[in-house]
């Protein structure tokens, strides 16, 4: 257990840095400044307080990332409850079970959300908006006027009748082992388990963030990864909170195009990413200019391929917004592709690790110390890691590890918790890979996803995909084994493909995907070579950290 209180991380703050901007959202134009948050957040509790919310008792929360949701997520902890944050992209049927199955008490949500909430088979008293928290319905309606906004700023001048300063900022004493979050995953494997997250948990991966100094009092952070999943809210949002960054909310992922407009705007000093955003990025803005035959006859000279790099890399530090010290790439593997060139051109980048039943990091390295094709090194201030292998630097193995960013376990499910759980307390990510002698991570595939050739080789499909999808005219790709063969699903890039229409017929795409054939055949080894190239016309359904949903495609 950490010494250090996680709620006192934000008392201090709060306290610190009263006057700094905190919050902004970039569409909508509101501003936030510490002293002002911290006052929302005092009203939420007043409001949580004529709800009869009990510490340990349950806030549902489900929109996009907007000032509301943040004031509420940080209100609940700071009030003693638990937050059930709620991902976006669940169906109904999900986030309705989600609420009736972690007991939530109130509920704040978007307004289009709202629409399909059945307040029935639930112990929800009250619902609110998190437009303007006004409240959409309480099980006692002659309750609903104390919930209203006007009244909850009333009781707030009576409780402060000479404005709300600094010095009142003071939250209840809340211990480290208290459970603060239950965060249900959406996988690849389509099985939703609610993760039991402690105030430890989220403050180790807090003064992990402070003591490698990724931000700072007044850095700028653009926050456009869901909130509502661990990698997003621990890094775009928890952890800047703590030391004073004014953080700009996009809403939710946008288009390259949307993204890199408000890059120039914001001028952040570290980004987060999951991998499809730079793929996009690098197919999109960077390719077309490789391509290019006068760059291509360049680049067979040394001294003027440097000098393009030297070009390339300083326009997408700009494209970054100029002041950009490192970009953080996590949630999936990265395209090797990718990773070689932004490597080759000293792209200020690197690859972390994680999982939300780590709230999440498990391993992280700065980028001048990063390694190519390996996730980081282990958190050895924090985190324990071993390789279920023989040979854990060659032989891969489940990557399985424990410390203070391990989860408590899965919510009223104590069998999925046992399952998760070595015998002696490892906890098994379901991730293989080898360990390095300095404690450097590498991925070689999901242990689920796996595959077993005829010979009895291991197949990790993940790497074959990711030679695939850098082939021509492929946006994505998906690799099954059918019948003792492997095959490919492949979603075409469009943009690619020199044709009016898209449709089974179309001779030149399946031309295309024949000659990929022929050269990924010759890029693995003799056991992972592909039987045959399958074009499928929808893109592939994904998790919000853009996992394609495997389970999916497996029949």
């Amino acid at each position: 257990m950490l010494s250090q209180n996680f709620i006192e991380l934000y008392e201090t703050s709060f306290r610190d840095n009263w006057q700094l901007p905190a919050l902004t959202d970039y569409f909508k134009k509101e501003n936030y400044t510490y002293g002002e948050f911290a006052q929302e957040i005092e009203k939420i509790h007043i409001l949580f307080a004529e709800t009869d919310l009990k510490p340990g008792e349950k806030v549902a929360l489900i929109g996009r990332n907007n000032p509301r949701w943040c004031i509420t997520f940080i209100a609940a902890m700071t009030y003693g409850a638990v937050v059930v944050p709620i991902l976006q992209e669940f169906n109904p049927h999900d986030v309705n079970y989600i609420i009736s199955h972690s007991g939530a008490k109130l509920l704040f949500a978007g307004d289009r959300f709202w629409d399909y909430i059945a307040t029935e088979n639930n112990k929800l008293v009250a619902a609110f908006s998190l437009t303007d928290f006004h409240c959409f319905w309480a099980l006692e309606r002659s309750k609903k006027n104390k919930f209203i906004r006007n009244n909850i700023e009333a009781l707030f001048v009576q409780k402060f009748p000479t404005g709300m300063s600094s010095a009142d900022v003071n939250y209840p004493t809340i211990g480290n082992s208290q459970m603060l979050v239950i965060n249900y995953t959406s996988g690849t494997t389509g099985y939703s388990k609610g993760v039991m997250l402690t105030a430890n948990n989220l403050c180790g991966n807090i003064l992990f963030g402070q003591d490698i100094k990724v931000h700072y009092r007044g850095s700028r952070v653009l926050s456009f990864l869901p909130l509502a999943h661990a990698f997003g809210c621990a890094f775009d949002f928890l952890y800047p909170f703590t030391v004073g960054s004014h953080i700009t909310l996009l809403g939710k992922i946008p288009s390259p195009k949307v993204l890199l407009d408000a890059m120039k705007d914001v001028k952040p000093h570290m980004v987060f990413l999951v991998p499809l955003i730079i793929e996009k990025i690098y197919k999109k803005q960077l390719l077309p200019l490789l391509n290019k035959k006068i760059t291509k006859i360049s680049m067979k000279l040394p001294i003027i391929e440097s000098t393009v790099n030297s070009i390339v890399r300083r326009k997408l530090v700009e494209a970054f917004g100029g002041e950009i010290y490192e970009v953080i790439i996590g949630g999936a593997p990265l395209n090797q592709e990718v990773e070689q060139y932004l490597t080759k051109i000293k792209f200020p980048f690197t690859i972390g690790y994680g999982m939300t039943e780590c709230a999440p990091l498990i391993s992280y390295t700065k980028h001048d110390d990063f390694k190519p094709t390996s996730c980081g090194k282990i958190i050895s201030s924090m985190m324990q890691v071993r390789i279920d292998s023989t040979d854990p630097q060659t032989i891969p193995g489940e990557i399985q590890v424990r410390g203070e960013h391990v989860m408590l376990g899965y919510y009223r499910n104590p069998k999925a918790t046992a399952e998760v759980f070595t015998e002696d307390g490892w906890l098994k990510t379901g991730d293989v890979g080898t360990l390095d002698e300095d404690g450097t991570i590498y991925i070689r595939g999901r242990s689920k996803t796996m595959l077993l050739s005829s010979s009895g080789q291991n197949i990790y499909p993940e790497e074959i995909e990711s030679k695939l999808n850098s082939l021509a005219c492929v946006t994505e790709s998906l690799v099954l084994q059918r019948n003792g063969k492997l095959l490919a699903l492949v979603y075409p890039d469009i943009d690619q493909v020199d044709m009016n229409s898209l449709s089974d017929d179309d001779e030149l795409l399946k031309n295309t995907m024949k000659e990929n054939l022929v050269l990924l055949n010759s890029l693995v080894a003799p056991y992972e070579r592909l039987s045959e190239i399958k074009i499928v016309y929808e893109e592939f359904q994904k998790t919000p950290k853009k996992s394609i949903k495997r389970y999916l495609y497996n029949s």
